[in-house]
C-alpha cells in the first residue's frame, strides 16, 4: 500500500515498542474501515500516528511523555512548517549566553564535552524560533540525535561501556541534529485533514467522537521492564531543558520521577482498559497488544465485548531483541506473538 510505503519514511527513532514493523498490517486493517478520525492517545514514536494521517484521516495523537508528544506535533499535527537553512544554522551556531545546566549535570555521564555544550547553547538558541511546531521539530531532531548518538538508544547506564565504534557513535551530536532535523523536515506533508497534538494522559482527555482509537499503551508484563522513563529519561528532561521534570539527584544516571500509569501495574490494568474502552462508545478499536502481557489475550477479548459488538484478533509472531541486561540475550521469552485486536 502506497500509504504504509510513504510512512516508512518518517524519521526512524529507535524508540522500544514502536510498531513500525507493523504499519503495512495496520494500513491493510484501516483501508477496510470507514474511519474519517482517529485518535492515538499512546502514540510512542508517532509512526501510526503518521501512517493514520498518510491514509487519510484526521488524527489526533498523543502521549504522557513530552518528547513523543514533540514527535507528533512535528509530523501528525503539521502541515506547512519546516525549519529554514537559515534557521539550522542559527540553531546550531555558539551562543555565550547558553546556561550550562547540560555541562554542569552530565558531565562524563553520557556525551563529550562538546556534545554537552552544543545542547546547552541549542536550547539558548530555540528562543529565535517562531511557532511551535518549528519548535517540535527542533526538539524532534534533538531527541532523535541523543538517541542516535548513544550506544543501544538507552540512557539507563553512563559511560560507554557498548560503544561498538560503529559510525553514529563516532558522529557529533550536531551533526546528528542537522540530519535529523533534514529528515523531519522531510516528513511534513498536508493531508487536507485538521490534525492535532496533545501532551496528555488519556483519561484527561474530553470525551470527544472518533471513528477509530489506535490503541498501543505501555505494557505491563511480568516477564520484563517496560518502564520507558528509564530508558528516555534523558531526552524527556532535554525537551523542557528540565524544568517540567524532577531529577532524582540520588541516582547514577540522573534520572527524573516517572509520570505514573495504571496500564503498568497488576492492580490497575484491568481498570484501566476498561474504562478506556468504556469512554469511546462507538468508535471502531485496534489495539496492539502481546501475549506477555496481561490481560491476556482472552481476557482483552471479553474486555471489548462488554463494548464492541465484533472483536477479531490478527496474531504475527515477534522476537524482541531490544534489551540491554546480558540475560536478555537469546531468552526464550522475548518470542511473543503480537495481537491486533480489531473491535466495532
Amino acid at each position: 500500500m502506497a500509504a504504509a510505503a510513504a510512512a516508512r519514511h518518517y524519521p526512524e527513532t529507535r524508540f522500544m515498542g514502536s510498531k513500525r514493523r507493523l504499519l503495512p498490517v495496520i494500513a491493510d486493517v484501516v483501508s477496510h474501515l470507514r474511519a474519517e478520525s482517529a485518535l492515538d492517545p499512546f502514540t510512542g514514536s508517532a509512526c501510526v500516528a503518521y501512517l493514520l494521517k498518510r491514509l487519510g484521516l484526521s488524527v489526533t495523537a498523543g502521549d504522557m511523555l513530552a518528547f513523543s508528544y514533540h514527535w507528533a506535533n512535528a509530523s501528525v499535527a503539521n502541515s506547512n512548517e519546516t525549519l529554514s537553512p537559515s534557521e539550522l544554522i542559527a540553531l546550531t551556531s555558539p551562543n555565550p549566553r547558553a546556561d550550562d545546566f547540560v555541562r554542569r549535570t552530565f558531565a562524563g555521564l553520557y556525551f563529550s564535552d562538546d556534545d554537552n555544550l552544543f545542547l546547552d547553547e541549542l536550547w539558548a538558541n530555540l528562543t529565535m524560533l517562531e511557532g511551535q511546531r518549528k519548535r517540535s521539530i527542533a526538539l524532534s531532531a534533538a531527541t532523535r540525535a541523543c538517541l542516535k548518538r548513544r550506544a543501544r538508544g538507552v540512557f539507563t547506564y553512563t559511560g560507554h561501556r557498548y560503544d561498538d565504534g560503529r559510525r553514529d557513535l563516532r558522529r557529533s551530536l550536531r551533526d546528528h541534529f542537522v540530519e535529523a532535523a533534514e529528515m523531519w523536515n522531510q516528513a511534513v506533508f498536508d493531508n487536507g485533514r485538521v490534525c492535532q497534538a496533545f501532551h496528555s494522559d488519556v483519561f484527561d482527555l474530553a470525551p470527544d467522537q472518533y471513528d477509530l482509537v489506535y490503541v498501543d499503551p505501555p505494557y505491563f508484563t511480568p516477564h520484563s521492564d517496560n518502564e520507558y522513563t528509564r530508558r528516555y529519561h534523558f531526552i524527556e528532561g532535554l525537551v523542557s531543558y528540565w524544568r517540567d521534570v524532577e531529577i532524582q539527584p540520588h541516582t547514577k544516571t540522573k534520572k527524573i520521577v516517572r509520570r505514573d500509569t495504571p496500564f503498568q501495574h497488576r492492580a490497575t490494568v484491568y481498570d484501566a482498559f476498561d474504562r478506556l474502552f468504556g469512554k469511546y462508545r462507538g468508535a471502531t478499536y485496534i489495539v496492539s497488544y502481546s501475549s506477555n502481557c496481561l490481560p491476556t489475550r482472552d481476557e482483552m477479548i471479553a474486555i471489548l465485548r462488554r463494548y464492541c459488538r465484533s472483536v477479531d484478533v490478527i496474531d504475527i509472531s515477534h522476537t524482541y531483541t531490544f534489551g540491554t541486561h546480558a540475560h536478555k540475550v537469546g531468552n526464550t521469552r522475548n518470542r511473543v506473538t503480537e495481537y491486533l485486536f480489531v473491535a466495532k
